[in-house]
């Protein structure tokens, strides 16, 4: 029992130091840094009114901090439409995750722990949720809950738990029959200090990874959902900003697109590599 603690420490000094001698990585973290800290200055009121009119319309990018990326069709600024459009993303992107890994967790570790009934209610709960295609009963639940933020979080993150539950069953089913799990039962452990002092503690690397890719997975939905007209309606989203640029480009107006395009490339871009970093830094597998 008194080597699992060690290990465990091990693991993560072993992963920060992979992560930190990987400068790609580092940059991707510091991307990520930047735009969390746009969304806590919209969460603050701190950043620019997009709704403000900085110039004539379409204006193509000029000089100044607001112009720098041109105006839309009502003169307002498109770089200040990115921001907000960037907090919008990044709360979900963040919320999701909130809602579907502890619920992911838990159904997760009560299948592959106890078993029997308990895992075919789970196994069979999971498997309706994955008959029906994700964007469709993610549509279906915002409408039932109304347009808005948190009707896309909570239709979002009550069908990401799905991937998450399959994995940590599969990784219970493992170590519920392991040398230190059953050492801990014949002790007197519970239920409860077993699965979450003891089992859970091997296997939550596996909940911080997937959690790092359904922030991408969540920012990705936002904007198909957004595009389709079933998200956010008051204009603060990248995929309303790429809905108007279908008939923009007509006009030759590119750098609305442009711009939103290269702010979801850089964000989607750098959870990507983050995630694969994470894999490979917290599989204790590849513990030296």
């Amino acid at each position: 029992m008194a080597t699992l603690a060690p290990r465990r420490d091990s693991l993560w000094r072993r992963a920060g130091r992979q992560l930190r001698k990987q400068k790609q990585v580092m940059l991707c973290f510091a991307i990520i840094g930047l735009y969390l800290l746009v969304a806590l200055l919209g969460v603050l009121g701190l950043l620019p009114d997009y709704q403000e009119r900085v110039g004539p319309s379409y204006a193509p990018p000029g000089s100044s901090l607001a112009l720098i990326l041109g105006t839309d069709i009502f003169g307002r600024s498109v770089l200040y439409k990115i921001l907000a459009g960037t907090k919008t993303a990044m709360l979900i992107g963040l919320l999701v995750p909130l809602i579907a890994v502890p619920v992911g967790i838990a159904m997760g570790a009560l299948s592959g722990y106890y078993g029997g009934w308990v895992d075919a209610v789970i196994v069979w709960l999971f498997s309706v949720v994955t008959s029906v295609p994700y964007i469709l009963i993610v549509i279906a639940i915002s409408f039932v809950l109304g347009k808005g933020m948190l009707a896309i979080c909570v239709a979002m993150g009550s069908v990401s738990w799905v991937g998450l539950c399959r994995l940590i069953r599969g990784e219970f089913i493992k170590h519920r029959s392991r040398e230190y799990a059953l050492a801990s039962r014949l002790l007197g452990a519970g239920d409860s200090v077993v699965i979450f002092r003891h089992i859970l503690p091997n296997v939550i690397h596996v909940a911080i990874i997937t959690a790092s890719l359904q922030v991408l997975g969540a920012i990705k939905s936002e904007v198909i959902l957004t595009y389709l007209g079933v998200g956010i309606q008051d204009g603060s989203s990248w995929g309303a900003m790429i809905s108007d640029a279908s008939g923009e480009l007509v006009q030759g107006i590119y750098w609305p697109l442009s711009g939103v395009v290269f702010a979801m490339f850089l964000v989607i871009y750098a959870l990507n590599v983050v995630g694969d970093a994470l894999r490979d830094a917290l599989d204790p597998k590849l513990l030296d």
